[in-house]
């Protein structure tokens, strides 16, 4: 520093004492500013103060001196002082040179300038708010400084702020949430815990509505909440509660839908912490905002399916994630689905037929291009749209939810509960909105089928669920079904003929050939055949899914669906399957499921008694194919009690080559007979008169088996058949044994009337008795 430079009106004595290296000389200089400050001020010599400061500032604060700057420091704060409270007229040039020091690089001097502030900020008060922002980002730094005094006086500056703040009602949020949401970002924890400190106070002012302006500041909250300090964590922890129970308060004033992709990414990452903090908040959203939440379903969904598979370890976000997920199905209602107008003839015939599109999925992930179910959601908050502008305000975009549902089910690695969700998920947008639906339909169909195959029955179960839902929903009615792929499944007219209904052409328009044969129920669309089709072609080429779950699908399908349309269709459909092999295992296992399933008992009575054209018309679509295989053939006979042709088949046996398979087959068929099913037929052996051929078969069965313990069980039912000559010997007997009877009964009464008038005299006989001598 110049020593001959003037400057006025500080003495030289006083330039002398700023610059001296001793604390206590610098301390003497203040006092002697502070006191010549007075005078100005009592003067109200306004300029006089302005050069005073502006000395201070420009040549000492700012000077390239250490002992300098430390001088002039203090000379400003002395400044400060002096002012009392016109300091806040002059509070931009005192605080800004004060704020460069704390860039210095000695710690010292950052410490004296942290000093000096805090004198500044003591003595203006609330006068310091309009310069609040360059206050809180040099404290947002010193914050974070190395040395321990710095950081200690840091934080004296900062309750002395704080106090000024929660006291004084002319904070401006607005123009500090900018900086705040610039701050929260920093990786330093003693920055992230100054930063959580200020949160907390903004929201115990009742004055500062901070709820406002939380979606500024939500995503960096959550990034501090992973951060390694415990006690960050905990603070963080308790400034998410206390926002979170005045969303609670205040439902109506919280801003959902800005916030929902934020607590969607979160509720994705690996902290559990995080996870679970931000899965709690999804739950409160989803339950307060209600359908507000609708739009983001996609990425909700995204986030709260693969949680459903933990285990144990991660139970609190497995059950919190449950709840996001019930409740979040709750609010789609029938009102999100289309409303129910006619399609115009010209849309008909552009719109793709769903059995052509199949094969076109093979080339993406199961019908999500791109093949990743992160594809579209790990890219950024903005892939989540909000509702469409032309539409409702509250739109489900069911485009994204069934993109995210099939990402899901066609990934092999997701766990069995998220599958099941899934599932439940298909199954619940079927009921509510069936039209909107059924346009995925053919993408969803292929990756439906593949399920199947899954290990878990009960996810086989839900499948089965969603695929008998596509295949019975009136909304899967379209005009024109198409033709199933291949020459296989082309029926003629004439060759069968269903049971007509009133809604007989629901699957056999006019102009349809191919689906002809396939029954008409008011429950069925024009989905059921086409499941029929790609259920036989998976069976068909996955033998093992035949194998180890053909028997449970069928049944279950039964169940959900018509059991006699589901014969009916897969009949047919077999009729016309050039793999002789597999048509032959194929009717083996539905004649196996007719025979023995308690599903079918009311479908096994029907076929018993042939009363009705139905139970003609099935028995003879079921005869057709069940030709496949000669002995399920001669059961269906014995089903149906069609004895004379279940001989004359087997009569025809004798001209087939008889192979382990045939026997094996026979010895199952002699089995079936000795259960319950056939209890009525085990009973008709007794009337031997009228079921001659019921018994002939029987013998020809026993004619083809070996000796094998099969032989033996229908040897031994035959010999238990009463003998059609005793019956007749024993008829004549009882015959002649009545006759007898009857003879002696009538010989009894005529000796007894001859008697009884041979033996009772007349009254005028008697005196000629008595005079009879002895």
């Amino acid at each position: 520093m110049n020593p001959e430079k003037d400057f006025a009106p500080l003495t030289p004595n006083i330039v002398r004492a700023l610059n001296d290296k001793l604390y206590e000389k610098r301390k003497v200089a203040a006092l002697e500013i502070e006191k010549l400050v007075r005078d100005f001020v009592a003067q109200n010599n306004t300029m006089q103060i302005k050069h005073v400061i502006q000395t201070l500032s420009q040549e000492f604060a700012l000077s390239q001196h250490p002992h300098s700057r430390k001088g002039g420091l203090i000379g400003l704060a002395a400044c400060s002082i002096a002012l009392g409270k016109d300091s806040g007229l002059y509070l931009k040039e005192l605080i800004e040179p004060v704020l460069t020091c704390f860039n210095d690089a000695d710690s010292r001097l950052r410490y004296y300038a942290c000093e000096a502030l805090y004198n500044i900020v003591k003595v203006a008060r609330g006068a310091v708010l309009p310069h609040f922002n360059v206050l809180f980002d040099g404290l947002s730094k010193l914050a974070a400084d190395p040395d321990p005094n710095v950081k200690s006086g840091s934080e004296l500056l900062d309750r002395l702020l704080k106090d000024i703040v929660t006291e004084s009602n002319k904070f401006d949020l607005v123009g500090f949430i900018p900086l705040l949401r610039e701050r929260i970002y920093s990786n330093n924890q003693y920055a992230r815990q100054f930063i959580i400190s200020w949160i907390l106070v903004l929201v115990s002012v009742p004055d500062i509505n901070l709820l406002d302006y939380l979606p500024e500041i939500l995503d960096g909250l959550f990034q501090i909440l992973g951060d390694n300090g415990k006690e960050i964590r905990k603070m963080c922890e308790v400034v998410l509660g206390e926002f979170l129970k005045e969303i609670k308060k205040n439902p109506s004033s919280v801003k959902f839908a800005e916030m929902a992709n934020i607590l969607v990414i979160h509720c994705q990452t690996t902290d559990d912490l995080i996870q679970l903090t931000a899965m709690c908040w999804m739950r409160e959203f989803i339950q307060l905002a209600g359908r507000v939440m609708l739009p983001y379903s996609s990425g909700i969904l995204t986030a709260v399916l693969p949680c459903l598979a933990y285990d144990d370890r991660k139970k609190s976000i497995k059950e919190v994630a449950n709840v996001c997920n019930q409740s979040l199905m709750k609010l789609v209602t029938p009102e999100d689905d289309e409303p129910d107008e006619p399609k115009p003839v010209a849309q008909r015939q552009t719109e793709p037929n769903p059995e052509d599109s199949l094969p076109k999925q093979e080339g993406t992930a199961n019908g999500v291009p791109g093949g990743s179910c992160d594809s579209s959601f790990g890219s950024g908050i903005s892939v989540f749209t909000s509702a469409s502008t032309d539409r409702a305000p509250v739109t489900l975009h069911l485009d994204g939810i069934v993109q995210v549902l099939n990402c899901h089910l066609s990934d092999t690695a997701i766990g069995m509960m998220t599958r099941i969700a899934v599932l439940k998920w298909l199954y619940h947008l079927y009921i509510k909105t069936p039209r909107k639906m059924f346009r995925h339909t053919d993408s969803l169909f292929p990756i439906l089928l593949q399920t199947l195959s899954d290990e878990s029955d009960e996810v086989v179960l839900k499948d089965l669920e969603v695929l008998a839902e596509i295949a019975s929903s009136p909304a899967g009615q379209t005009d024109d079904p198409g033709t199933p792929d291949g020459p296989d499944f082309r029926v003629s007219h004439s060759e069968l003929r269903v049971p007509s209904s009133s809604r007989a052409n629901l699957l056999n328009p006019p102009s349809t050939k191919g689906l002809e044969c396939s029954p008409s129920t008011p429950t069925m669309n024009s989905y059921f055949y086409k499941f029929m089709i790609n259920l036989l072609q998976t069976f068909s080429s996955e033998r093992k899914l035949l194998e180890a779950r053909g028997p449970f699908i069928i049944r279950q399908l039964c169940l959900l669906l018509n059991a006699e349309n589901i014969f009916h269709s897969m009949a047919d459909i077999l009729l016309r399957e050039e793999d002789l092999k597999f048509a032959s295992t194929m009717v083996h296992t539905l004649n196996t499921i007719l025979l023995t399933s308690t599903e079918l008992f009311q479908l096994r009575n029907q076929l018993k008694d042939l009363k009705t054209l139905e139970s003609q018309n099935l028995f003879c679509c079921l005869y057709r194919s069940w030709c496949h295989n000669p002995v399920t053939t001669v059961s269906l006979c014995f089903l149906t009690q069609n004895y004379r042709h279940a001989y004359d088949l087997i009569q025809k046996f004798g001209d087939l080559e008889v192979t382990v398979d045939f026997l094996t087959e026979v010895d199952k068929l002699v089995q079936l007979i000795e259960c319950p099913i056939f209890t009525y037929l085990r009973l008709q052996l007794l009337d031997v008169k009228n079921n001659p051929y019921l018994i002939k078969a029987l013998y020809g069965l026993l004619m083809l088996l070996p000796q094998s313990s099969a032989f033996q069980l229908l040897s031994h039912r035959l010999q238990c058949v009463p003998n059609p000559e005793l019956l007749q010997t024993e008829h004549l007997a009882s015959e002649m044994e009545n006759f007898t009877c009857q003879v002696t009964m009538e010989t009894s009464r005529a000796t007894e009337k001859i008697y009884a008038e041979w033996s009772a005299p007349s009254l005028h006989q008697l005196p000629c008795v008595s005079r009879i001598p002895s």
